[in-house]
């Protein structure tokens, strides 16, 4: 296929969605197009760009895009696997609460090693839990994306507990978080900003390192092989229920990161909805990438916009918040349904030009 075919054929679902989201503001919210796209820009990255204000838009969304990008990335190693890692958002609260432990316990550490430890915490944390549902779809036989739904519920609940109990605020029984960690926790940011330099080095380094994985190394060809098709993997003598395991806990990792920068670069504290949605939202980030880890950055970065300058729309123009997730769900359809036509003309293309056995020419 030339580059300009596919260049069209991954366009063009995005201009389908783009006409029906146009179409969903005009008919259904039946309001000007243009002022909603606007107001998402303008409160996402903020518009004249180096205004105080819009500085402080822009780090928000980038630091919306670092846990997203941080699970997009771990989610495309579990796909290549075959694996629906679904089990991803409680990876991350995991991660968030390993991470507010050693931000609570350990803090006569200097801040540079206080800082380390969170962050090899919450990976440690996610890691674990991700093995967790991969020993249950190795060893247990339990579907991937029933184990992963059910750790999902395990964590949000034993945040909770934690939240009103043992890590409760002094005299307050209260959902809405534990005490704000010492500043010697926080991820160092630039100024008054909330953009943490490392946060986002970390998930440049991520995506970047799981795009050389998945492209240049025995064990991603392997790991392919298996997603591709497990039993013949493991007749040509590949390990498969290690390299199963393997993704899980490099994807474990990668969410718990995540994790860790929502909690210590973000809320300051651990919330009972730590994870933000990030984790559901990043599936929908790596379909829409069609599991390539190359598209993941700016498509991440696309989706933390409309995520962050959504909130604009029902300030500005009396729209509900929601519809920002409409379009996010919009161009996934569009996409998935591109993805089956270009499947379907593939499977249809072979009998189009067999030889039709009639004896003729």
């Amino acid at each position: 296929m030339s580059w300009a075919r596919r260049f069209g054929s991954a366009a063009a679902p995005v201009g389908l969605a783009l006409l029906a989201a146009v179409f969903l503001l005009v008919v259904v919210a039946r309001t000007n197009p243009w002022d909603p796209l606007r107001l998402l820009v303008e409160g996402s990255i903020g518009w004249p760009p180096f205004e105080e204000r819009s500085a402080g838009r822009l780090s928000d969304t980038i630091m919306v895009w670092v846990p997203l990008a941080l699970a997009s990335a771990g989610l495309v190693v579990t796909f290549a696997a075959g694996m629906w890692n679904i089990g991803i958002e409680g990876q991350i609260i995991v991660g968030a609460i390993a991470a507010t432990w050693v931000a609570r316990e350990w803090t006569g550490l200097p801040r540079p090693l206080l800082i380390l430890a969170t962050i090899v915490a919450g990976a440690v944390g996610g890691l674990l839990w991700g093995l967790l549902a991969g020993v249950l779809r190795t060893q247990g036989g339990v579907n991937e994306i029933f184990a992963g739904l059910g750790l999902d519920f395990v964590a949000l609940g034993l945040t909770t507990y934690l939240i009103i109990g043992p890590w409760k605020r002094a005299g307050i029984a209260s959902t809405s978080g534990t005490d704000v960690f010492e500043r010697e926790a926080w991820l160092p940011a630039v100024g008054n900003l909330r953009l943490s330099p490392l946060a986002v080095a970390i998930a440049i380094a991520s995506v970047v390192g799981v795009w050389l994985l998945l492209r240049g190394t025995r064990y991603g060809l392997k790991l392919k092989a298996v997603g591709r098709n497990r039993q013949s993997s493991y007749l040509m003598g590949i390990p498969t229920n290690r390299y199963l395991l393997g993704s899980f806990a490099i994807c474990g990792g990668l969410a718990g990161i995540a994790g860790t920068v929502q909690a210590t670069g973000f809320h300051h504290k651990l919330v009972p909805a730590v994870s933000g949605g990030y984790g559901f939202l990043a599936i929908l980030v790596v379909l829409l990438a069609t599991f390539r880890a190359a598209w993941i950055a700016p498509i991440a970065f696309f989706f933390a916009m409309i995520a962050v300058g959504s909130t604009q729309l029902q300030l500005r123009l009396d729209l509900n918040s929601s519809l920002g997730g409409v379009l996010q769900g919009v161009l996934v359809l569009f996409t998935l349904l591109g993805l089956g036509w270009r499947g379907y003309r593939a499977l249809r293309q072979p009998q189009l030009s067999a030889p039709s056995g009639d004896g003729s020419g």
